[in-house]
């Protein structure tokens, strides 16, 4: 275990960023703000699951492995920028969702689906991987030894403080769906506006520069 004052500037580092939207928080607002809080959190579950195996391959070298090939690089940031496009065309071109009758609130995704969505745009973002890489390494105490089992503790809290931080933008982006979705001009223009937000996340995941997630 890394000491108790690495462990202080690690958790006091990590709330930072995590507090600062990337493309997975943008992906949990818009993912709530669409379908209600629940969607919000199955989305937070399956992006964190995927945060776990980005914390194994770093405990074990894999993403050291990964940051020493371009190639590789380049193959996980585009397929995760395309996969992203994919679901904002989705979106846009696929069959238009009916309003439920009873309540004018669209119907629920399946949540095992969105759990594989979040999972999956989290898992093909080389970004993380590479982030691990860089950051966790800098909290390691070295002459205590176990180097592998303090990254992976300090992988672990990374994810927890993840989770709710992740938690409270589901939260916050629910409740302004709630809203939202009380207008008539809303629940025709959803889709668009969904598939648009899809869309640019593909796109700067794609182009942007190193970011932490």
């Amino acid at each position: 275990m890394p000491g108790a004052a690495n462990l202080g500037l690690f958790f006091t580092a990590a709330l930072v960023l995590l507090i600062v939207p990337g493309p997975a928080v943008l992906f949990i607002f818009a993912r709530s703000v669409e379908q209600g809080r629940m969607a919000g959190i199955v989305s937070i579950l399956g992006i964190h699951t995927a945060t776990l195996v980005h914390v194994f391959a770093a405990t074990i070298g894999l993403s050291a492995i990964l940051a020493s090939s371009a190639l590789a690089f380049s193959i996980v940031k585009y397929a995760g920028a395309a996969y992203l496009i994919w679901i904002g065309l989705r979106k846009i071109f696929g069959r238009a969702e009916t309003v439920g009758s009873e309540n004018g609130t669209l119907p629920k995704r399946d949540n095992l689906r969105l759990f594989r969505e979040g999972f999956i745009v989290n898992l093909l973002n080389p970004k993380t991987a590479l982030f691990f890489l860089a950051f966790l390494p800098q909290f390691v105490e070295v002459e205590r030894g176990h180097v592998g089992m303090q990254i992976a503790v300090l992988g672990l809290l990374f994810t927890l403080i993840g989770m709710v931080t992740d938690g409270c933008y589901a939260l916050a982006a629910g409740s302004i769906g709630n809203w939202l979705k009380q207008s008539p001009g809303y629940l025709k223009a959803e889709r668009y506006v969904s598939g648009v937000v899809f869309i640019g996340l593909g796109v700067t995941a794609a182009f942007a520069g190193n970011q932490k997630k």
